[in-house]
């Protein structure tokens, strides 16, 4: 067995790799970038070292530095992880080259299965069936094009070289195709260095069912069941469970079957996963395969009661695999939610920044598999997910119970995160009876804006709030604009106001006789309710109301009071004296918009120049920010007066990137009768 695993990854899956590690008496060792120095994962390995500049491309991309740790930290064997180096057979063969273990398949088996398009014929051979498409070597435009219209829409244009959505793109118009197919193919290539696609066609309304396969280099593979994986969100898998509640035993059997025939025929070693696509009339469909561990490993793991990262380790020790098809029958139920800083309310877009604090409820049937920590660093480098929130029942509705309740716990301040939209999909009736298709948020309206929004627990929010600020009061703040502000009536009252979505709101306090540090508060004239307000050993507050009680985590921050409730963020602004600049400075100049980077990112592609006229809804700028890209449009028929980036620079949220004046016609009546 290995002494020494050097792991070629960071944030989660690194520590998750090196839990088993330290299970299994083996020492770790870390990379990390300049921006991960101070990351979890890096003090959690028994050593460290540095292999560049915060990008991927200048560090976690860079073979010959990750080959030269290992060598120096005497590392017998190398684990990917997923995501970066992990499908690169450059990267398997570099470390043969170097003596030491690749944990993962053959380059030979990663360099054909990698590619979506080899790997569809390789399923064609031994008979199970595809997705009919185009998957031929000529990539010229307009032979794709061609295809295009062969197949119909709506189509998929997919990138042959990588997963996780990158590179994929929905075509349900003809006109669309060119647009579509030169972002799919620029994505593909900076993110996986190669920028093939091939075509399918978009069935509608499928599930997304994956059979987990192991196999050792003693020729015996196996299957693990499955997982569904259904409910996406840019091609990107949000929820994972297994077992599906859409298989039977026998169709079970059959896909299960299909994918260890095509493992056996790729010549497979190590842990994979064949994804297929399962339509409404029960037939298959084999989609791709991952060359590696995958995000959601998880659910097989407490489903089949096994660590699927010790079993990577033994079968590249060179272990036999103890196990035997007949005996792997899953029980129980177990459902993953990944946890993504990203904005609900803002179409999704990724919050980098710092995490204030993290906390997750630990308790029988959860697990939380998280990349950062309180204090952690949030980077426009990486990968947005934060988090794998796991849980496991007897059965499905006992783990979404359980789900929903760690949801209904779960605190992180600093950064937004999609933690509404999850609580959201563990209370629909769709999702509880199992009806769940690759369409799933798109059919119930999850992801329209506004369908976050819930006001009912808006009271509460409030409450506590104005309880966390008398709290820290008695407790010695020292803050003399909230001590002697005009929120203070006597000695015994208050009343705070605060601003919620722009609509003000009010919280009455009184403190009760006795000494006993109970209130009563009053929400915008409702009715009074006495409180005990008490703060945790975790710093959230616990609210008293005679033997019930009620716990509530909050974060305050200059100007505002955040309340975590039910997986949604309360961001409750206090009244701020006016800026005297912005007063001066009136609204404004009319007629023209400056338009800012919504975070940071870098700029891939300036598609307009200064003085060009645009229209409406024009692409102007392309920004790539953690894993994907986002374009900056027109907000009206214009003229682009300056730009202030070009192709390849940094910017930070926020920055102003271009400038657009208003057409003339426009303008005019733009202008108000006052002015």
């Amino acid at each position: 067995m290995f002494k020494k695993i050097l792991i070629a990854n960071r944030g989660e899956i690194a520590r998750r790799i090196m839990a088993t590690c330290r299970a299994m008496g083996i020492r770790t060792v870390a990379v990390y970038s300049e921006a991960d120095r101070q990351a979890p994962h890096v003090y959690e390995a028994d050593e460290a070292y540095p292999i560049g500049p915060a990008p991927a491309s200048e560090s976690y991309l860079r073979i010959e530095a990750i080959i030269a740790a290992a060598r120096q930290a005497g590392a017998e064997a190398i684990h990917p992880g997923y995501g970066f180096l992990s499908e690169n057979p450059a990267f398997a063969e570099a470390c043969q080259e170097a003596g030491l273990v690749f944990i993962g398949p053959p380059a030979a088996a990663m360099r054909l299965m990698g590619s979506k398009i080899a790997a569809r014929q390789v399923a064609q051979q031994v008979g199970v069936p595809t997705v009919p498409g185009y998957d031929g070597s000529q990539q010229d435009p307009q032979r794709l094009l061609q295809e295009a219209e062969r197949i119909g829409v709506p189509l998929l244009i997919k990138a042959a070289a990588g997963g996780g959505g990158k590179g994929m793109r929905v075509v349900r118009s003809l006109e669309d195709f060119p647009a579509q197919l030169e972002g799919a193919q620029r994505e593909a290539l900076a993110a996986f260095g190669d920028g093939t696609v091939f075509l399918e066609r978009l069935l509608e309304q499928p599930r997304h069912i994956e059979f987990q396969v192991l196999a050792d280099t003693h020729g015996q593979v196996l299957h693990l069941g499955e997982r569904e994986c259904s409910i996406q969100r840019r091609h990107q898998k949000i929820v994972e469970e297994s077992p599906s509640p859409a298989l039977t035993p026998a169709l079970r059997a059959r896909m299960g079957e299909a994918a260890v025939r095509i493992a056996r025929a790729a010549g497979y070693v190590n842990a994979g996963t064949m994804e297929f696509l399962l339509d409404r009339d029960q037939r298959f469909y084999f989609l791709e395969m991952n060359t590696r561990l995958q995000v959601e490993h998880p659910v097989t793991e407490l489903v089949m009661g096994l660590d699927l990262v010790r079993q990577q380790i033994l079968i590249a020790a060179g272990e036999p695999l103890h196990l035997r098809q007949e005996e792997l029958v899953a029980r129980g139920h177990a459902l993953e939610m990944r946890l993504y800083a990203e904005d609900p309310e803002q179409h999704f877009l990724p919050s980098t920044g710092t995490v204030v604090r993290f906390f997750g409820p630990l308790r029988p049937g959860m697990r939380i598999d998280s990349g950062v920590e309180s204090g952690s660093d949030v980077s426009q480098f990486y990968d947005p997910m934060l988090a794998k929130l796991i849980t496991y029942g007897e059965d499905r509705a006992a783990s979404i119970a359980r789900m929903r309740t760690l949801l209904e716990e779960l605190a992180v301040f600093g950064v937004k995160t999609n933690s509404a939209l999850l609580h959201a999909i563990t209370e629909n009736a769709a999702f509880r009876e199992g009806l769940t298709f690759t369409s799933f948020l798109e059919e119930q309206g999850l992801l329209e804006p506004g369908a976050l929004r819930e006001r009912e627990a808006l009271p509460l929010a409030l409450k506590a709030a104005a309880l966390a600020e008398v709290v820290n009061e008695e407790r010695g703040e020292r803050n003399p604009w909230r001590r002697l502000g005009p929120w203070r009536l006597s000695d015994v009252g208050r009343l705070l106001r605060y601003s919620y979505e722009g609509e003000e709101h009010q919280a009455c306090l009184e403190r009760l006789p006795g000494g006993g540090g109970s209130w009563r508060v009053q929400i915008d004239g409702g009715e009074p309710e006495e409180v005990l307000p008490q703060l945790t050993p975790d710093g959230a507050l616990c609210l008293q109301y005679g033997v019930r009680r009620e716990r509530v985590p909050f974060l305050r921050l200059a100007g505002e009071t955040q309340v975590m409730l039910r997986g949604r963020l309360y961001r409750l602004q206090r009244p701020q004296p006016p800026a005297i600049e912005s007063s001066l400075r009136g609204s404004g100049q009319r007629g023209g918009q400056s338009l800012t980077a919504p975070m940071a990112g870098t700029i891939v592609k300036v598609q307009v120049s200064e003085g060009e006229a645009v229209k409406q809804r024009q692409v102007l700028v392309i920004l790539s920010a953690m894993k994907m890209e986002h374009v900056i449009t027109a907000p009206y028929d214009g003229v682009v007066r300056r730009i202030h980036y070009r192709e390849g620079d940094v910017v930070q949220g926020g920055a102003v990137v271009v400038e657009v004046e208003m057409g003339q016609s426009e303008a005019a009546l733009a202008t108000t009768p006052e002015e």
